[in-house]
């Protein structure tokens, strides 16, 4: 028997990698004053017809449950965020800041960096229309993939304005009902390249001249019905993130709920899909609520498929994923059981070591002095306590010095809070 297609073990190495990116995910996020939040991987199918429509169905793990019920897991979390913030927006001040690392589900072609499960994180800020938000949350973004490593020579965010396009087609005098379609059009330009996207935007009655001016130059383009964008790109540069950020104004993002800023990162070779993608969507709690509650909101979502595929090309990146997963693993204290009859006081202390705080291994049978020291080493710990001839004195030994020495078993804990890797745990 084997996993489905599209699905993954997680052998202790992969749930280490696993579980080191979603502590990169939850430490950044919680630096920007996110908290954490989730829904449950089951929901009503007709949630995500509602958001994406009927088309939706055939990517979902849908089924009738035995309540006779069309239920679906989830493929994204957005609509249960609309959802819970519908029947919960009252209870917070806003503006409300969640972030979720949900596990999703989408029955599509398996690829690179594409399963038919991930888990992603997805941070939104809801309740807040000023730019202010839309930059704190392309900051967020940014930091969060420095935080594993990455440098601007390794990844660029590209950030468009969708309201801006569609303020430009209503000059244009394309339909209204038309625009999500000339959206499209742009949304695959760079799939079916520019001879096709031109013969494709002249059924809209739009000269290619405008495009060119928006695609092209795209600063003096956007400028001529808005500085939103400009004013992003000022602001990541005031943080010190300019170089990190590009605008492009062929980027749309191709869903339409979209409503204004929108963004998308890709490692600077373009080998790989996209890292992380979202923007502002200031009607969809509207339209999922069925107009009971109206709120600006904005976010993005990034999968751990393609961030884990960067992070094994890029050297940094992968150098500090395997040291912060060896410091994990590693024992601060390996008990060497010297003399078997002192198994039993050696517990004692073992227990008493954790207690404080403390990763503490040791031979769960009687096992050679040296055998131990070996594993010891292998297992990376930081100190050796010896059990052995010294009664009522202990053997303690760096294993990154070599240094030994005896000790009163009384000091043990005091001895170990004065080696600074292992002091903030006592």
């Amino acid at each position: 028997m084997q996993a489905l297609p599209g699905f993954r073990d997680f052998l202790p190495n992969d749930c280490a990698i696993r579980n080191y990116i979603f502590s990169q995910w939850r430490e950044v996020s919680r630096r920007y004053g996110f908290v954490e939040w989730d829904g449950p991987v089951l929901e009503p199918t007709a949630l995500y017809k509602k958001k994406s429509g009927e088309e939706i169905v055939g990517q979902l793990f849908n089924f009738t449950d035995k309540g006779e019920r069309e239920v679906a897991m989830r493929p994204e979390l957005t609509p249960t965020l609309a959802r819970v913030i519908a029947a919960h927006e009252r209870e917070f001040k806003k503006p409300l800041k969640w972030f979720s690392i949900p596990q999703c589900f989408r029955y599509e072609k398996q690829q690179r960096g594409r399963l038919r499960e991930h888990f992603q994180l997805n941070c939104d800020i809801i309740g807040e229309a000023a730019l202010a938000a839309d930059v704190e949350l392309i900051a967020l973004c940014i930091d969060l993939l420095r935080s594993f490593g990455f440098t601007e020579k390794d990844f660029v965010v590209r950030i468009s304005d969708r309201e801006a396009w569609v303020e430009s087609l209503r000059s244009w005098k394309v339909p209204e009902e038309k625009i999500p379609e000339f959206l499209n059009v742009i949304d695959k330009l760079e799939r079916v390249g520019e001879v096709e996207t031109r013969r494709r935007i002249e059924q809209f009655g739009v000269k290619w001249f405008d495009i060119e001016v928006m695609l092209e130059n795209p600063s003096e383009g956007a400028q001529e019905f808005s500085g939103r964008l400009n004013s992003v790109l000022r602001k990541l540069g005031e943080r010190g993130f300019g170089e990190f950020a590009q605008l492009d104004c062929s980027l749309v993002r191709g869903l339409a709920y979209y409503t204004g800023i929108v963004f998308e990162v890709f490692d600077r070779r373009r080998k790989l899909r996209a890292l992380a993608g979202g923007g502002r969507y200031d009607t969809l709690i509207a339209q999922l609520s069925g107009g009971a509650v109206s709120l600006p909101a904005l976010g993005f979502a990034m999968g751990d498929v393609v961030l884990g595929e960067l992070i094994r090309v890029i050297p940094a990146a992968t150098t500090q994923m395997e040291n912060a997963i060896a410091g994990s693993r590693a024992p601060d204290v390996f008990v060497v059981v010297a003399k078997e009859e002192r198994r039993e006081e050696a517990l004692r202390r073992i227990q008493q070591l954790r207690n404080a705080g403390y990763r503490v291994d040791y031979p769960l049978v009687p096992t050679r002095v040296p055998k131990q020291f070996q594993t010891a080493e292998q297992l990376g710990a930081r100190v050796a306590v010896l059990f052995g001839d010294e009664w009522p004195q202990l053997a303690i030994k760096d294993l990154r010095s070599g240094e030994q020495r005896l000790l009163p078993e009384e000091e043990l804990l005091a001895q170990l809070a004065r080696l600074p890797s292992l002091s903030s745990r006592s």
